[in-house]
Formats: C-alpha cells, sequence, structure tokens
C-alpha cells in the first residue's frame, strides 16, 4: 500500500469565457489520484471539508480507485486556489487557507500494516498546523523503513519565513527516501537566481543527496525529467511531444506515474530505489512522462487513467 499525504483543495480555473471554473486538486490529492488511476494501490491521508466541495473531492478518490481509510472529514471550509494561466499554460496560484479543513488534520497514529511509501508535499508540509502533525508522519515512516517520497512543490507566496522553512526542509532530507523536486522549486530552495544554470542546480541536488536521499528526481519542464542517481550518475529523458492546454498538475502527475512504476516493478523501498539502474530509471521517467504529457493535454489537473497509456 502507498500513503499519499497532504491537502486537498478546489483550483478555480479561468475558462475562455472569462469565467473561473471550479477543479478538484491539490499537490498531494494530485498524485493520490494519479497513482490511483495507474491502478497502485493507494490510500489518502487528509482531512477533507463536510462541505459540497469536500464531498466532490471524497467521490473522485473512489471514482479514481483511491482508499479513504485515512481521510478525516471536518466542518471548516475547502481551501481555495486562485489559477492565472500564462501564455505557455504554466500557472501561478493565490490561495485561500484561513481557517480550512485541510490544516487541521490531526495524527492519525501508525500507518496500517502494509504500508511500503508515503508520499509527502506542497502546503501540507507548510500551513500550521498540520505541517508538524505530517511532519511527524514522516518521520515515524522513515523510522519504521517505509520508503518516503517527498515533493517540497513550492507555493512561495504562502512561505512567510524562507529562511525557515530552508532550513526545515534540509532537516527532512535525512528521511527521505526518494526526493522529486522542479528545477525552479530547487532554485528556490537553493536560493540561488531565477536564472541559474541547471549545473548549478545540480551541484546542489547532489549535496541534498548525501544528506539522506537515495535518488533525486528533476522535474525540467519542457526540456523534459531527469534523475540523479545513488551511483551518481544523470540520467535525462526528453519530453513527450504534447498540445499543452495548461500545466496544472503536470508535476503531481509524475510523483503519482513514479510510484505506480516503482509498486509495478517491485522497488518501494530505499533499498530497491538505491538499486535501479540507467535503464530502469530511463523506463520510470519515461513513464512518468508520458502521463505529465495527458494532463498537459487536458484542462486542470486531470490524470490519466492506465489504459490511456497503454
Amino acid at each position: 500500500m502507498i500513503v499519499v499525504a497532504g491537502e486537498a483543495l478546489v483550483d478555480l480555473v479561468p475558462t475562455d469565457e472569462g469565467n473561473l471554473a471550479p477543479r478538484l486538486g491539490g499537490g498531494p490529492y494530485n498524485v493520490a489520484v494519479a497513482a490511483g488511476r495507474l491502478e497502485a494501490p493507494v490510500s489518502f491521508l487528509s482531512r477533507v471539508s463536510t462541505d459540497l466541495f469536500g464531498d466532490r473531492l471524497v467521490e473522485r478518490l473512489h471514482a479514481s480507485g483511491v482508499r479513504t481509510d485515512l481521510v478525516q472529514r471536518g466542518d471548516q471550509p475547502t481551501t481555495l486556489a486562485v489559477v492565472g494561466l500564462a501564455d505557455d499554460g504554466s500557472a501561478r496560484y493565490s490561495f485561500y487557507v484561513e481557517g480550512t479543513a485541510d490544516r487541521q488534520v490531526t495524527d492519525p497514529g501508525p500507518l496500517p500494516v502494509g504500508t511500503r511509501a508515503v508520499s509527502f508535499g506542497t502546503l501540507s508540509l507548510v500551513l500550521e498546523p498540520g505541517a508538524s502533525t505530517y511532519e511527524r508522519v514522516l518521520w515515524r515512516e522513515a523510522e519504521r523503513g517505509a520508503l518516503t517520497v517527498l515533493d517540497p512543490n513550492i507555493r512561495a507566496s504562502l512561505i512567510r519565513d524562507p529562511m525557515g522553512y530552508r532550513d526545515r526542509f534540509d532537516s527532512w532530507l535525512p528521511h527521505v527516501g526518494l526526493l522529486k523536486v522542479s528545477v525552479e522549486d530547487a532554485r528556490w530552495l537553493a536560493d540561488l537566481p531565477a536564472d541559474a544554470p541547471e549545473d548549478a542546480v545540480l551541484d546542489v541536488v547532489r549535496d541534498w543527496q548525501g544528506a539522506g536521499p537515495a535518488a533525486v528526481v528533476l522535474t525540467r519542464g519542457g526540456d523534459g525529467l531527469g534523475v540523479l542517481t545513488a551511483a551518481g550518475d544523470v540520467i535525462r529523458v526528453p519530453p513527450t511531444p504534447v498540445d499543452v492546454v495548461d500545466t496544472i498538475g503536470a508535476g503531481d502527475t509524475v510523483q503519482g506515474a513514479l510510484l505506480s512504476w516503482l509498486h509495478d516493478h517491485d522497488a518501494l523501498s530505499v533499498e530497491a530505489v538505491r538499486g535501479l539502474d540507467a535503464a530502469k530509471w530511463t523506463s520510470a521517467l519515461s513513464w512518468a512522462g508520458a502521463a505529465a504529457a495527458v494532463t498537459c493535454s487536458r484542462a486542470g489537473a486531470e490524470p490519466p487513467f492506465r489504459h490511456e497509456l497503454r
């Protein structure tokens, strides 16, 4: 079993008519949906509102094959994100998060027997009091021996103390088995200039890997995907050609697809990730890139079902 921990929210996405349409999302939520649609055994850990949006979020989890045993419900409202789209389909976000349900998640205690991997990231590791709750789960599951997977998925507008968050990120690394990060987020986390070359980013990533993760996957936007392997090699795959509608949920789909690939190849452990060779990483990244391309071809975060990738 894979557990994905973190927030579920509603994106308000601009339409061609100039209106805002609600789309179900949130980084970890999208990861769970992507993994479930790709037929990995996945459960979602979060607190979801009992409002109409919350009901729809839970219904979509069920429809995507995601278990909801670990979903808590509360009468606080659902978090909202207003999405702005650039000409290239890239997204920027404004959030409404005060007093929302996902921030009030409580510690579930030890995760179910058979949990082999736990995925974390995005707002859930920023907004208190939930951030400290998820952090405790990260530490506990890493100590238990589960494969912990982290995608910080930075939303800088919500990080009021950047240096404090960077220090906290560094404190997580010894407890992380697999790190996935975009090149843009890596620059932010390392406090590099926004136009810093990828070689400078890789220098930082090597330091991060030395602190704990068995491997670090890099999403490189229109340049495809890469990974710094346990052997110290950099493997890159080109992007899957696609007509981009928007990029909402693309990185989350990569995370969910990687989890599904690791499950399919019996590699949901730190030792197995450390042992993946170049051919296997090329296969994993190609699978994740193909899944993300489908998501980019659709409005909002709509990861593919497995049959769409065959």
